[in-house]
């Protein structure tokens, strides 16, 4: 899963696709480079940020989503909270909610999903964006955030959405400490006993800046260490910026591993 922000202020790549026509150009990039997916998002979740209103995150992203509809083979998804964006973004063309909120914050989102067929992302997310660093606590990190995907999937599953159209994700760095990120990398593997795809969006984030020092636009490679560590450990989706590194290595990565 490739990602595509056409915000200003997103902690990795803020402001750098602003453009529709540059945005396009990237994502299409994606796409040569072996992206499946291709998540657009228009607002910000970094810790601390700014809401956006309504209209502004239409405004981002309804004209990219229309200009890459006719252009991808691969799916779009939008990286969303709000219903209103979601359905705009389903009718210009994507095909999947990326909810960092597990369809939670929005009250309507989960009709959305219902009057439509798109795939949907759940993530686990303590607080919102504004509170969610203010020293996040947990007994077992690893269990708590199972059990609530796994309640999750089931009250998904229950409003009427098949099984087959969801995933999952632990919510690396939404209300988590650098332990507690750690630690639940550790355990992709338990996540992906839940019975359907695992997504983990790790890429370039602050524990990996902590690890090892780098700027966010030069940690690719720590991103891609975490990425092989959690595609062994069964994980079914990465949502990573540098689609082209991430793809050459995960061939590789199968490659060696099928043949051992």
């Amino acid at each position: 899963m490739g990602i595509l922000n056409v915000t200003p202020d997103s902690f990795s790549d803020g402001g750098q696709h602003n453009g529709v026509e540059q945005a396009i150009e990237v994502a299409m990039q994606m796409e040569r480079d072996g992206a499946d997916i291709i998540d657009l998002g228009g607002e910000s979740t970094r810790p601390y940020s700014d809401p956006v209103a309504t209209d502004e995150e239409l405004r981002r992203v309804i004209p990219v989503i229309k200009g890459l509809a006719e252009k991808l083979s691969i799916p779009i998804s939008i990286d969303t909270s709000k219903a209103v964006v979601a359905k705009a973004a389903i009718d210009a063309g994507a095909e999947i909610i990326n909810d960092v909120t597990g369809l939670e914050g929005d009250p309507e989102m989960l009709g959305v999903a219902i009057a439509s067929d798109v795939g949907i992302c759940a993530m686990h997310m303590k607080g919102t964006p504004q509170t969610m660093q203010d020293d996040p606590q947990y007994g077992d990190v690893v269990e708590e955030i199972y059990d609530y995907l796994v309640k999750r999937l089931e009250s998904i599953e229950a409003a009427g959405i098949a099984r087959d159209r969801i995933c999952l994700d632990p919510g690396i760095g939404f209300g988590k400490t650098h332990q507690h990120n750690i630690t639940l990398l550790q355990h992709t593997d338990r996540f992906c006993e839940i019975g359907v795809p695992i997504l983990i969006g790790h890429s370039r984030k602050g524990f990996i800046g902590k690890l090892i020092g780098d700027k966010e636009a030069d940690r690719d490679a720590g991103t891609l260490g975490v990425t092989l560590a959690v595609a062994a450990a069964g994980a079914d989706i990465v949502r990573v910026h540098n689609v082209r590194m991430t793809v050459d290595a995960l061939k590789l990565f199968q490659t060696v591993r099928c043949n051992s």
